[in-house]
């Protein structure tokens, strides 16, 4: 009989096991109350666990968009990085909504934190939220893509890479990274080479002595847009063209208007170089002479002022009468004055040693 009242007691005795898992669960019972809610330790870690799920399940998402995009080259990769960083947005929201009613806060009382809220963004967050409200009117309004080339008002140019939160990341043509807040797309002015159509039209302007022929000019010309792999056609209405813009004080001012293919258009300074060097090359094969801004200088008359037998020079350091130094250099005469000035001005003031009142 005591042996079986010693074996229902071994059974009824908690293991190791579950007492570890009683005093856990004690653990994440522990927690505070903040405004009528309690918030525990469990309900913060589950929380903080199923908004990481939404982040995973975000990112195996954008990767699988990623290798459609790959896979599927008719398909607009512009469209697929707005549908992939609207999708990010969609499931950051839910998973945050849902892991505040995890953590214990429902959505009642949901309205004081938007009133927190929105008096953080009436003093420190007005300006994050002005960026992040016009980087999804950019994915919605698709004024501005992913691989867009792009000028700033600032003179900078590049292509779009990334429309983040706050800003968008440009890369320029010599592989440097800026990142513009998204606002300034919305408030400011953009030129977007590549909006519309992928070919645009650049004029080089270059001149030419006046007396060459104007027909010679416009072969060199033509030769040169030939020798230029960037040029889009050489006939038809986007073919090379050749105008006369002005006449200059030292030359027949032309232009070289030519139509770019799209990679080209992404890199304007790098194409306008390589025209003006094709440029040089095909007015020095036909002789046509690059002109220079040249003066011409006529002397009618030169008198040399006659000197009075009764001038004399003036002394080192006088003064003419009318109260102006007329040669010398005045610079260092200021400096001069000063440094007497200033040393005139310590030999009158006592030192201390023979003002002995002082240095009590």
């Amino acid at each position: 009989m005591l042996d079986l009242h010693a074996g229902v007691l071994a059974l009824a005795a908690p293991t190791p096991f579950q007492q570890g898992v009683r005093q856990l669960g004690q653990w994440m019972g522990l927690g505070f109350k903040l405004g009528g809610v309690n918030v525990t330790i469990g309900s913060v870690l589950g929380s903080l666990l199923l908004l990481a799920l939404f982040l995973v399940i975000s990112a195996m998402l954008k990767r699988l968009l990623h290798r459609y995009a790959q896979r599927n080259e008719h398909v607009n990769k512009s469209t697929i990085y707005t549908f992939e960083r609207l999708l990010h947005y969609f499931l950051l929201t839910v998973g945050v909504l849902w892991a505040l009613s995890v953590a214990g806060i429902p959505m009642a009382k949901m309205t004081v934190f938007a009133g927190a809220l929105g008096v953080g963004l009436g003093f420190g967050l007005q300006a994050i939220f002005n960026n992040f409200v016009s980087g999804l009117i950019l994915l919605f309004e698709r004024s501005l893509k992913v691989g867009d080339f792009v000028e700033l008002a600032s003179g900078v140019h590049g292509h779009v890479r990334d429309i983040y939160i706050r800003a968008t990341r440009i890369t320029t043509n010599d592989d440097i990274d800026i990142l513009v807040p998204n606002s300034e797309f919305v408030n400011g002015r953009v030129v977007n080479w590549t909006l519309r159509e992928v070919a645009r039209r650049l004029k080089v302007p270059f001149g030419v002595a006046y007396g060459t022929d104007k027909e010679l000019v416009k072969k060199a010309a033509l030769e040169a847009a030939t020798e230029v792999p960037f040029t889009l056609s050489l006939d038809g209405p986007r073919g090379p063209q050749v105008w006369l813009t002005g006449f200059g004080d030292s030359s027949l001012d032309y232009q070289l208007v030519v139509w770019l293919n799209a990679d080209a258009t992404r890199r304007p300074g790098a194409v306008t170089a390589a025209y003006y060097w094709a440029l040089h090359t095909a007015l020095e094969k036909y002789g046509i002479e690059i002109p220079f801004p040249q003066r011409d200088l006529h002397v009618k008359s030169w008198v040399r002022p006659d000197r009075r037998p009764d001038d004399k020079p003036a002394a080192a350091g006088s003064m003419p009468a009318d109260g102006s130094r007329v040669h010398g250099n005045d610079a260092a005469r200021d400096v001069e004055r000063d440094i007497a000035e200033e040393s005139a001005s310590r030999s009158d003031t006592p030192s201390p040693a023979k003002n002995p009142g002082a240095a009590r």
